[in-house]
């Protein structure tokens, strides 16, 4: 029996960081919203589409649907006021069985090949991370001043976060009163272990204004995966 798929996509930024009055995930990359090719890669791949978004922003996402004629299917859920209550008012959407593919709505270039591979390890293991090394020198505040660490010691965290629906629900329902800056340390919280992938650099957040001219760039040279 199959495991049935579950995507829940979080959409909360509000574009401050761009300098914009756009919401992030709703700005244009090559002249269409960047949820749509979130949106689209998790189609292919899922049963169920679970899209978490401010309520305030509910008619500017069906005026963009009808704009650009976005028909895909999803389940349209009002978020909280953390990222943790957004994801566990989306849970609530995702039904109770199968596995979750937690996702942000401005990582639109993850390949079909981590969305698949995060979920099959989540169907055997009960939790998938994507993980990539850190390319850069780190140092460690310390005080007043600062202090080198070795680089080899950390790994960066990316999206999809993939989880048994269950234990990842249970996780949130002991846990929403916290917050957390991602769905990893809800399930650690929970005492389930957490287990990894490779990620891929390329699986970029749109935050500032030079991500979308990456993405662009990005867009034009990688292959269709």
């Amino acid at each position: 029996m199959q495991v049935k798929r579950t995507a829940l996509i979080v959409g909360g930024g509000t574009g401050q960081r761009m300098g914009s009055d756009v919401p992030k995930q709703f700005l244009l990359l090559n002249g269409r919203p960047v949820i749509f090719y979130t949106i689209e890669k998790f189609a292919k791949l899922t049963d169920r589409i679970v899209l978490v978004l401010p309520e305030s922003q509910f008619s500017y996402w069906e005026n963009l649907c009808h704009q650009h004629r976005f028909n895909l299917p999803v389940i349209l859920v009002a978020g909280g006021e953390t990222r943790t209550r957004s994801v566990m008012n989306g849970l609530r959407q995702a039904g109770d069985e199968g596995v979750v593919a937690i996702h942000d709505a401005v990582r639109p270039l993850v390949s079909e090949y981590m969305i698949s591979a995060g979920l099959e390890m989540a169907a055997s293991r009960g939790s998938a991370i994507p993980v990539i090394p850190a390319r850069e020198t780190l140092r460690i505040k310390q005080d007043n001043t600062t202090a080198p660490v070795n680089r080899e010691d950390f790994l960066v965290v990316q999206t999809p976060q993939c989880f048994d629906l269950k234990l990842i629900m249970e996780a949130y329902n002991d846990f929403s009163n916290r917050q957390f800056t991602d769905d990893a340390g809800v399930f650690e919280m929970a005492a389930h272990p957490i287990f990894t992938f490779e990620g891929e650099t390329t699986n970029i957040k749109i935050t500032y204004k030079e991500d979308l001219a990456v993405a662009e760039a990005l867009l034009r040279v990688m292959p269709a995966r």
